[in-house]
């Protein structure tokens, strides 16, 4: 009989998931082999379905006005702006004109264009070059974003490049999100091909095998391309944002890995403590297995939270996170336990690290010494840590009170990109931006006169450089285009779209266009925020509690994670916003933060905290009920968490730095800032601020009233019971511990 059904048929009961999960391995494992297999062609081509966009709120005022204009008035909207450049000839030459003309009316005449114009047939400065080189000829191609992207694959390359006298570049917001795309799709794959083989020998350094090694990474390819076959099937139903494949990738290797590095060195403690492989399987899954299920509920509220907002881009990352993290935790729980069953103690084999040992007098395995001697220089030190470690984490988080919030635009995109040389040339060339001015829509009857008046009244606004029209169309609608000074979104901008919405007219007005978009963006978060903060903090509360069966340690937990992400809001402010390292970083700064990035990367960064922190609580626990002794668990725990903590953390910085290297400004903000987050909240609030504020409070760290420590004996999580691995009593290695302890203080 071999070992496992030895163990099996006698070992002492390893519950009913543990039995699902290992009678059959083999065909556990040919399962989700075939699984995997359909969610690759499920999850095929789940970019091309994906939209670029998605910053807009769908009920807002700016929404309503332009669809409204969009079947009104499809000219009033352009998304799609020919740079015709005449070279020294001029735009007002004969043969120049004949040939923009010719091109306009073939533009026109494409299905699915709408609303073609040009300098050529109104005569607008707008549309002209101030050095009389260039000018524009703008339309609109109308539909779902996907089928626009379509139609524009079709037209750009008759249009784009040399017309007889004339050169032809293609711009306009449509234009600059379709190649937003492309770049994305392949920044992505790049990612992908840096990060593998670096988490790879991350691995292998952790671990020493070669076998074990391949399993962390194996859990997070499972759980990357299923979440893209489920993003597939979202797509069906809703919009969903080509930015949340960066998220699937980053998440879906880091918390895999985490997921399944804490597994795999639980089992191998169990194995090196003499259990067999049955017996280490159930005992992991009932003590590591169990943290790996609450950190990953943690992990998903964070991002769940994101569902409150109306945008579609920060849902999709709540899509892409959620499925993420749950087919982690699964694939952590239900097919690395069969791999361990099948493995046994071969899941220690090639270890390449003897190679670096060769000739060498083997050392003493000191594993985690380390760290618990830093606990208890923390602990005997702990308010100079305390209130150290938090003057300096608040000191980096300053730059955030200077924070500008605005919208993505073309220079998200590398300097070389066509569409943001396009738009670099109408920003820098052009009198007003062609496409980025403030379209106010006029809707029910009115007379010339009373139009004319409205006109002149919006004219006189403080921060308007000029207003025109009225554009008139049957039924009693119009719309009027205003020119802001300076910025096209910046505080100006802003200013003019809450003047023109509070101006008096005889009829309906609605305010639409780049700025008025970014107002109601920013109302919709503001107004939004606190429920999602509050979704967090109350469910990250009620799940910590569970665990543990304190009321200070949640709150401790939700402090001390919130605390952890200020390095990195300070640093995308005083890097992204006010331009430090772009140079070095290759990204352009635009003087702001894309409203929607903050939020993000607050529900990311303070899931993947609480990942990092619900590990080390989960064993602080577990040996504080085997003890009771407060100072000793602390530094038990993180004596037997802190190199894994960081070791998880730096294979997810490597993960999120390589999605870093994005061209794209707000992927690169968004894998830079949140690698520095993880590694601050694992190398020093996890190091340094945990166990001094836990020593400062002592034994009060687990106290609750009467009624909540009664309804945790009932619903809450014990491992306790379950910290047995061969047998023997938790005893022996506690009662060393409090030796070594001991020795140290004397």
């Amino acid at each position: 009989m071999s070992e496992v059904k030895k163990s099996a048929a006698g070992g002492g009961g390893g519950g009913g998931w543990t039995r699902f999960v290992t009678a059959r391995p083999r065909l556990t494992l040919l399962v989700a082999l075939v699984l995997t297999a359909l969610a690759v062609l499920a999850g095929g081509g789940v970019a091309d379905r994906m939209g670029s966009g998605g910053w807009e709120d769908p009920a807002a005022e700016s929404t309503y006005a332009t669809e409204a204009l969009e079947r009104q008035f499809p000219g009033s909207q352009p998304n799609v702006l020919l740079l015709v450049d005449a070279g020294a000839a001029g735009v007002d030459a004969p043969a120049v004109a004949a040939e923009a003309r010719r091109l306009a009316e073939r533009l026109d005449a494409e299905p699915g264009v709408d609303g073609v114009g040009s300098y050529w047939s109104t005569g607008s400065p707008a549309l002209r070059s101030e050095d009389g080189r260039q000018a524009v000829i703008a339309a609109r191609i109308a539909g779902e974003e996907k089928d626009a992207a379509a139609v524009l694959d079709r037209i750009a390359p008759t249009y784009r490049g040399a017309h007889g006298p004339v050169e032809v570049s293609l711009g306009g917001g449509l234009a600059v999100r379709h190649e937003m795309q492309t770049v994305i799709q392949e920044d992505l794959l790049r990612a992908e091909l840096i990060a593998l083989p670096l988490t790879l020998v991350l691995l292998v350094m952790v671990f020493g095998s070669a076998v074990a090694a391949l399993l962390p990474l194996g859990v997070g390819i499972v759980a990357i391309l299923g979440t893209n076959a489920v993003l597939r099937g979202i797509t069906e139903f809703t919009d969903v944002s080509v930015f949340a494949q960066n998220l699937t990738t980053a998440l879906g290797l880091g918390l895999a890995i985490d997921y399944a590095l804490f597994v795999v060195r639980r089992y191998r403690e169990e194995l090196a403590a003499g259990a067999d492989t049955y017996t280490a399987v159930r005992t992991t899954l009932r003590t590591a297995g169990r943290t790996v299920l609450f950190s990953a509920l943690t992990v998903a509220v964070s991002l769940a939270a994101m569902l409150v907002f109306p945008q579609y881009f920060l849902r999709s990352f709540a899509y892409a996170g959620i499925a993420v993290v749950l087919l982690a935790a699964t694939a952590a729980l239900t097919l690395l336990p069969a791999a361990l069953v099948l493995l046994g103690d071969r899941v220690n084999a090639l270890d390449l690290r003897r190679l670096l040992r060769r000739g060498r007098a083997p050392r003493k395995d000191t594993s985690g010494a380390g760290w618990g001697r830093a606990a208890a220089l923390v602990m005997r030190r702990a308010p100079v840590f305390a209130i150290v470690t938090t003057a300096g984490l608040v000191l980096l988080g300053l730059p955030f009170l200077g924070v500008e919030f605005g919208t993505a635009d073309d220079r998200q995109l590398p300097v070389t990109a066509s569409s943001r040389v396009v738009q670099d040339q109408l920003r820098d060339g052009f009198p007003g931006n062609p496409g980025g001015g403030i379209t106010v829509l006029a809707e029910g009857t009115a007379t010339p006169a009373q139009y004319a008046d409205f006109r002149e009244r919006i004219s006189a606004l403080d921060g308007v450089g000029r207003a025109e029209g009225p554009v008139t169309a049957g039924g009693g609608s119009a719309y009027f285009t205003v020119v802001p000074e300076g910025e096209t979104v910046g505080a100006g901008a802003q200013r003019v779209v809450g003047e023109l919405r509070a101006a008096e007219a005889p009829f309906a007005t609605s305010v639409t266009g780049p700025a008025a978009v970014l107002v109601d963006s920013k109302d919709a978060i503001a107004d939004r925020l606190p429920w999602a903060a509050g979704i967090i903090v109350l469910v990250t509360l009620l799940l910590v509690f569970l665990l543990t069966g304190s009321v200070v340690v949640p709150v401790q937990a939700v402090l001390l994670n919130a605390l952890s992400l200020t390095a990195m809001f300070g640093a995308v402010v005083w890097v992204f916003q006010e331009g430090h390292l772009a140079g070095l970083l290759g990204f352009t700064s635009t003087g702001d933060i894309e409203t929607t990035l903050p939020v993000l990367m607050f529900c990311v960064a303070f899931g993947l905290s609480m990942d990092y922190g619900v590990f080390l609580l989960s064993r602080i626990k577990e040996e504080y009920d085997a003890t009771g002794d407060h100072e000793h668990s602390v530094r038990f725990g993180l004596r037997h968490t802190g190199g894994l903590i960081t070791a998880a953390a730096v294979i997810l910085a490597v993960v999120m730095v390589a999605i870093g290297t994005s061209r794209v400004t707000n992927t690169k903000m968004l894998g830079l800032g949140v690698a520095l987050a993880v590694l601050m909240d694992a190398m020093v609030v996890r190091s340094l601020l945990v166990p001094s504020v836990m020593k400062l409070t002592g034994r009060l760290t687990w106290w609750a009233p009467g009624p909540l420590r009664r309804f945790h004996d009932r619903f809450g999580i014990s491992e306790n019971d379950a910290y047995n691995p061969a047998g023997t009593p938790d005893v022996i290695e506690v009662s060393e511990e409090l030796r070594e302890a001991a020795s140290s203080r004397q």
